[in-house]
């Protein structure tokens, strides 16, 4: 293995946490306009995520198939955390960043995880595997 293949899979790595991150926050914005979860979301949002990486990655299969999925549910992870910072910073009357900040990751996770449903946690299931299987398929490039 060449330091330019460990490099580009470090920046493969890299850029799927920063689209999962990305993702999560904009199905955080979904959600709070829309009042509702949203669980739903994690399907077109892991064939976005998906359909991103494939084309991006240059190590295509096994390996663009765990960065979608990963990317997937980090997504789904941020956006129950950013849904918890929310709730606590309006009924705190404090900014977003403050209340993260307070309340800490331990407290923004147990509130996020208490928020969770079974259905929620198969939507992400879904949405992961959905993300794999799309990644994993060969790209068709002219």
């Amino acid at each position: 293995m060449s330091v330019r293949t460990v490099a580009l899979s470090v920046f493969a790595l890299f850029s799927a946490a920063m689209l999962g991150l990305a993702a999560g926050a904009v199905w955080m914005v979904a959600a709070l306009y829309l009042r509702h979860p949203l669980p739903w979301l994690a399907l077109p949002i892991g064939a976005l995520l998906a359909w991103t990486i494939r084309t991006c990655v240059r190590l295509p299969g096994t390996f663009a198939a765990l960065l979608a999925a990963g990317a997937t549910l980090l997504a789904a992870f941020y956006v129950n955390l950013l849904v918890a910072g929310v709730l606590i910073a309006g009924n705190m009357g404090m900014g977003l960043i403050e209340a993260m900040r307070t309340a800490g990751p331990g407290m923004l996770w147990q509130l996020a995880r208490m928020a969770l449903s079974p259905a929620d946690l198969a939507d992400a299931a879904l949405g992961m595997l959905l993300a794999a299987w799309l990644a994993w398929r060969p790209s068709r490039r002219r």
